[in-house]
């Protein structure tokens, strides 16, 4: 059985004419007729009742339709996901970014590589609202976006997820980690809610949850000038996502992982109405 012959008795099968369904292939009519009795020479029964006038669907034919378009229809999607693996080979992708990926951006970049090699990856540096705007707007293929995040005509897709660390004053509580609670009198360096509102939500609600109120010290404004100001300053804390932490050997401040841990997923963004990056959600993954 052959993939041209279903094609041909679809076509027929839809027509109901062999006369048309030839000029719909473009191909001659003896072209038709010949492979479908092919076809219903291999089967062992007829498809179609034929006379001078008529073209009909016999009982075997009707029982055969849905197979042979669910055939069909699987080539297509065998033919789709080639066309978007040669597509991403061959094309740039534009990826939003943001600050604090660390060491995870380093892996997917590498890892991108090795996966489509003759295509070229492009970061794009921008607000978690405006990579999300663009990822719409077509003018992104993708954006890495920290927490869950529902805007019309977005498909978000899971990617990794992160361990949000302490960055304390060195020396200032001993062990490997810090119970949150034990945080309660220390001032809190956090971005506010409306530049980081998945990451404000996550820290204020597990302090919460861990029975205090933060209290609030000057917004963070850059890793530097921060964690500087944490080292060196009265004392304060703030958190990092792990992987960026990692990157920031800083005299005078520690990293410790809180009790209870604090874990945020990060989703890649693509447009619901395209198909999506299969090599860049594996090298994300990866």
């Amino acid at each position: 059985m052959e993939l041209r012959q279903l094609r041909y008795f679809l076509a027929v099968a839809e027509e109901l004419h062999f006369g048309r369904a030839a000029e719909r292939m473009h191909i001659v009519q003896s072209a038709v007729s010949q492979q479908v009795r092919r076809l219903e020479r291999e089967l062992g029964v007829d498809l179609f009742d034929r006379t001078t006038r008529t073209v009909r669907l016999t009982e075997a034919g009707h029982r055969f339709l849905p197979h042979a378009r669910e055939v069909v229809a699987a080539e297509e999607r065998a033919l789709d996901a080639m066309r978007s693996v040669r597509a991403e080979r061959d094309a740039t992708l534009r990826l939003g970014t943001s600050d604090g990926l660390g060491e995870r951006l380093d892996r997917l970049l590498a890892e991108y590589a090795r996966r489509a090699p003759r295509s070229q990856l492009e970061l794009v540096h921008a607000s978690t609202e405006e990579r999300l705007r663009r990822v719409r707007s077509g003018e992104l293929d993708g954006a890495i976006v920290r927490g869950r995040w529902t805007w019309p005509g977005l498909r978000m897709i899971e990617v990794w997820t992160d361990e949000v660390l302490a960055a304390l004053p060195a020396g200032l509580f001993a062990g490997a980690d810090v119970a949150l609670a034990e945080l309660a009198g220390l001032p809190l360096r956090l971005s506010g809610r409306a530049r980081n509102p998945r990451l404000y939500d996550l820290v204020v609600g597990a302090c919460h949850e861990a029975g205090f109120e933060p209290v609030f010290g000057p917004e963070f404004t850059t890793a530097q000038d921060t964690l500087a100001a944490i080292a060196f300053g009265r004392g304060a804390w703030t958190v990092f996502y792990e992987p960026h932490a990692s990157q920031l050997p800083i005299p005078g401040v520690e990293f410790r992982r809180l009790r209870p841990a604090l874990r945020m997923p990060a989703f890649l963004a693509v447009a619901a109405s395209r198909p999506a990056p299969k090599a860049l959600i594996a090298a994300a993954r990866g």
